[in-house]
């Protein structure tokens, strides 16, 4: 089997390549016309030359998985903003998408907390689709919209998780069906538990994101080994191995916070798990060390019995 681990939007080890540059609304108001163009186009460029600079670091360094920013367009979900950034951009996205198709890379987004399918006040479930719309815009922008995934929590309780739950079934219709076709649901590490969001995956044939912080954080009544079968299953239909999230506390005290890198102390349970079910997997390091995290647990590993570093970021076990 075969574990492929890579991290979240920033290579720290690239210099000033940070793909998330953004503008204030409130400095965009302050510009005229041509200026507020002119900015909005500066950024979004910047942001995709870096995507594409960090895309080559990670072919590089035998990193094949990776989670692209969401702030790669500045603004572009602001009511009061809405720009057309396909058309200027469109070499760029088709360039970035090219290269992942190329060098057969694993790229997706996950979009902020806000992004919510369970609040009863109408106006959020608008802007989560607004928000779920401009991710799948810029996956077909690149021409990865059949292949790379959109990962969301399912939300918030409100008091009431059936009622949520129930919202979340409504609510998630409304959003176009060839986006609800690429979205992921993950549990979280304070209100929906692993066991929970699966059975939501379950219901709308969701491929589901396990995330082992979270799960440690939020167990429920399931252990990890015993859900494994049910996770594998729902990415069955992608023809891609499931993908995992992989972080460990900062403190004994902020539990719930990333350490900067992974605690192999902590990790060792969860990789093995993986083990003993003896199928492949895609792990994405959430530490906030970023690319350094996810190659120092990739050597780490490495230099264990029965774990064969085959890559800069990947492991035969």
């Amino acid at each position: 089997m075969i574990l492929r681990f890579g991290y979240v939007s920033t290579a720290l080890s690239l210099w000033e390549a940070s793909p998330s540059r953004t503008l204030t609304f409130t400095n965009w108001k302050k510009q005229d016309k041509e200026s507020r163009k002119e900015k909005l186009h500066y950024i979004t460029e910047q942001n995709l030359k870096n995507t594409l600079r960090t895309l080559y670091y990670n072919i590089a360094h035998g990193i094949d998985v990776y989670r692209m920013s969401s702030s790669l367009v500045p603004l572009a979900t602001h009511p009061e903003v809405k720009w057309d950034f396909h058309t200027p951009f469109k070499d760029w996205f088709k360039e970035i998408g090219t290269l992942v198709q190329e060098k057969h890379l694993r790229v997706s987004f996950h979009p902020n907390q806000y992004t919510l399918f369970t609040s009863p006040q109408d106006h959020v479930t608008g802007n989560a689709i607004i928000d779920m719309t401009y991710h799948y815009e810029m996956l077909e922008a690149m021409g990865l919209h059949k292949h790379a995934n959109i990962n969301i929590h399912v939300g918030g309780a409100y008091g009431n998780k059936e009622e949520a739950i129930a919202r979340f079934n409504d609510n998630f219709q409304k959003l176009n069906e060839d986006i609800r076709c690429q979205t992921t649901l993950e549990n979280d590490d304070k209100t929906y538990t692993a066991e929970e969001t699966l059975q939501v995956c379950e219901r709308h044939g969701l491929a589901f994101v396990f995330d082992y912080h979270h799960h440690w954080a939020n167990p429920g009544d399931e252990a990890f080994e015993d859900l494994l079968p049910r996770i594998f299953a729902t990415w069955e239909k992608t023809g891609r191995p499931p993908k995992f999230h992989l972080s460990s506390p900062k403190s004994d005290k902020l539990i719930r916070a990333h350490a900067d890198y992974v605690d192999m102390g902590f990790a060792m349970d969860f990789i093995k798990t993986l083990k003993a079910y003896g199928r492949s997997a895609d792990i994405m390091i959430e530490a906030k060390a970023k690319d350094k995290a996810a190659l120092r647990l990739v050597e780490e590993l490495g230099k264990l019995r029965g774990f064969k570093r085959i890559d800069g970021g990947a492991i035969e076990v």
